[in-house]
């Protein structure tokens, strides 16, 4: 083969990223077919995994093997593979579960949104409102299955981010809590198991807060609304959990108005979000900006870039909380 073929040169680590998008796929797959599932109780071959999953065994078998060279799966014996740690988030209802993610990544939808990024680069738009003729938020709203999907996998998120919040700030002394854009109630559940005492309310779209009540029962209020018009006034404390880097730059403001004028003057907006560093630094949250320029418009921001927004809301930030997870807690303070 012509070219430089070394492991490690610069042509063979190029190849390994564009080879990745693959990787990612077959992760995608495997997750929706349940494979990880099936393997929880030990190892599985792979004509066994076939039938159960109704797939083609050879075919089963290559997806599998690519995916065991990158960890994830381990072929124990030949045609048999057992759950390696990477695989283990696949299985569903477990701790860390990432098997809703992993299916929401892998949707046509988003694929087309990836494939579209020439057209954003151009325009400077979503390319997602370009191939489906309408924004992320209608769409979710005429196609209910795929908003179970999303909104599944977003309360994964949540429950993980939830833990690891309330786990690095003390939210000891908050009596209102108001989550805004709360989802399900993931986060506020999470709240609630450690501040049994906090009288929280989780606020979103009425059609998403719908659901809200089989997460967090009687633990908490749920209020629908339109957080761009107003939000539940006079709580201590308001929480904006992955929300902000949704929305462009004067969306995100007018968003943290709201929130301004409905909190006590003591009060304060912890906003959790994926916050970058500057310059070289590797980062998750570099590229997870490029999915919200594509498919939201969105962006991920740097602490300097969240100063600016908050500032604009009359808030500014008092503190900034790192977390286990990429997510850390912005807290920030009426000025």
């Amino acid at each position: 083969m012509a070219g430089d073929t070394r492991v490690g040169s610069p042509s063979m680590q190029m190849m390994a990223l564009l080879y990745g998008s693959i990787l990612g796929r077959l992760v995608s797959v495997v997750a929706e077919f349940g494979i990880a599932d099936l393997c929880a109780d030990g190892p599985r071959g792979v004509d066994e995994l076939a039938a159960a999953t109704d797939t083609d065994p050879d075919t089963l078998y290559r997806m599998l093997r690519a995916l065991a060279s990158s960890g994830v799966f381990t072929e124990v014996a030949p045609r048999a593979f057992a759950l390696t740690d990477l695989a283990e988030t696949l299985r569903s209802e477990v701790p860390g579960s990432m098997r809703d993610h992993a299916r929401n990544w892998g949707s046509s939808e988003y694929l087309h949104t990836v494939t579209g990024l020439g057209g954003s680069l151009r325009t400077g738009r979503p390319s997602f409102d370009t191939h489906f003729g309408v924004d992320w938020w209608s769409y979710l709203g005429s196609h209910p299955r795929r908003a179970q999907v999303f909104d599944r996998a977003m309360g994964n998120r949540a429950r993980q981010i939830g833990a690891a919040a309330v786990a690095a700030y003390d939210l000891s002394g908050v009596r209102r809590l108001v989550d805004v854009g709360g989802g399900q109630g993931h986060l506020v559940a999470a709240v609630t198991d450690r501040y049994p005492g906090v009288h929280a309310v989780v606020f979103d779209r009425p059609e998403v807060v719908a659901g809200a009540p089989e997460v967090v029962g009687e633990r908490a209020e749920a209020v629908g609304g339109d957080f761009f018009t107003a939000v539940p006034a006079g709580a201590d404390c308001y929480v904006l959990s992955s929300v902000i880097h949704d929305w462009n730059d004067e969306d995100a403001v007018t968003i943290l108005r709201r929130i301004r004028e409905a909190m006590d003057p003591a009060g304060r907006l912890l906003v959790l979000e994926t916050v970058l560093p500057e310059g070289d630094e590797p980062h998750m949250g570099k590229l997870l900006d490029i999915l919200m320029l594509a498919l939201v418009g969105g962006r991920e921001r740097t602490e300097r870039e969240y100063a600016a927004l908050l500032d604009r809301a009359d808030l500014h930030i008092e503190r900034f909380v790192p977390t286990a997870t990429p997510v850390g807690v912005l807290v920030a303070a009426p000025t």
